[in-house]
């Protein structure tokens, strides 16, 4: 079976300042030198199908934008869960006009177009995880969550997409107020980066208490978990925190790798987290598992040299067989 990550855990006991942020206790997991044999991965059966004999694919949807260049949105999403043998079913948000550069147009699609790609995969391939990316207008986000209310789905990562890693900005500034309240409360997990989270909790994020209490008030709004990633704060160690509605906090500890090649990672994360979680790890354990994935693929391509600008991870360094239930 996969082994849990090679990670030193250390209950802290609530000091002044955490207890002030609410938080009740720390989980230190340092996951930057773990080998992880993803072929091996026990996964979970998650149930039997009408015909006890049948076989059929572990199913993630992804929602989000289309990436002309292939390193984010959609494209990187299905790489990822490819990679890392679950079945990509995918709705299409928007398609944009990019390459390594920098985004040169969003195209949305119609909402009813959007809402119905989503029902005609939840009815029928049945995914057991969502993951949901770039949105940028008022009108999909309310197909999407009109959508997905009458599913209830167990499991449901939204990656916060504001700006492009060459800095174009995704999301309409008119939007946000729209994607908290309907969005953010149906979150199993949401994975904002440092300005992100600083959108969201309207909080100057420059230490990592500063992630402490920028994650309260989003954990407020009503999403179950946030994991704030801390790749934006100074120093050679990067560390991102995972903030649980009860209370407890697990965080991740990983070295900096340097190359340019950094087009679609925060995709990659929430896709691999979604579909570590469909797999049946719990959301800690996915999150690890998820960012040694991320590790391992920024390794294998930071030195290919593929357009001008921000180049993508490589997803493919060692995809495994799809599953099958």
């Amino acid at each position: 079976m996969l082994h849990d990550c090679d990670a030193e855990i250390i209950p802290i006991e609530p000091d002044a300042g955490n207890a002030a942020a609410g938080i009740a206790s720390t989980i230190v997991m340092v996951c930057e030198a773990v080998s992880i044999p993803y072929r091996l991965f026990k996964y979970a059966n998650r149930g039997t199908s009408a015909n006890d004999n049948s076989m059929r694919y572990l199913c993630v949807l992804t929602i989000a934008g289309s990436d002309s260049c292939g390193g984010a949105g959609v494209q990187a999403d299905i790489k990822t869960m490819s990679a890392l043998g679950v079945y990509a079913a995918s709705a299409i948000t928007s398609v944009t006009v990019q390459n390594t550069l920098g985004v040169k147009a969003i195209q949305a699609i119609e909402p009813a177009i959007v809402a119905g790609q989503i029902k005609a995969v939840m009815d029928d391939v049945k995914p057991v995880a969502i993951k949901i990316g770039m949105v940028n207008d008022c009108a999909t986000i309310h197909a999407i969550a009109d959508s997905l209310s009458s599913y209830s789905p167990s499991t449901l990562v939204v990656d916060p997409v504001m700006a492009s890693t060459s800095g174009s900005m995704l999301m309409q500034r008119d939007t946000l107020e729209v994607f908290c309240s309907e969005l953010l409360p149906m979150a199993t997990l949401l994975t904002p980066n440092i300005p992100e989270a600083e959108v969201l909790s309207k909080t100057e994020i420059h230490t990592v208490d500063d992630m402490d209490v920028a994650a309260k008030r989003i954990l407020a709004m009503g999403c179950k978990a946030v994991l704030i990633k801390g790749g934006h704060l100074e120093g050679n160690k990067k560390i991102d925190k995972l903030y649980l509605n009860d209370g407890t906090v697990h965080t991740f500890v990983h070295a900096t790798i340097n190359t340019r090649n950094t087009h679609g990672t925060g995709c990659t994360l929430s896709s691999a987290i979604a579909s570590f979680m469909a797999r049946g790890l719990d959301l800690p354990d996915a999150i690890a598992h998820a960012k040694e994935y991320l590790s391992q693929a920024l390794e294998a391509g930071k030195d290919v040299e593929i357009g001008e600008g921000h180049g993508p991870v490589c997803h493919l360094f060692n995809p495994e067989k799809t599953i099958i239930l």
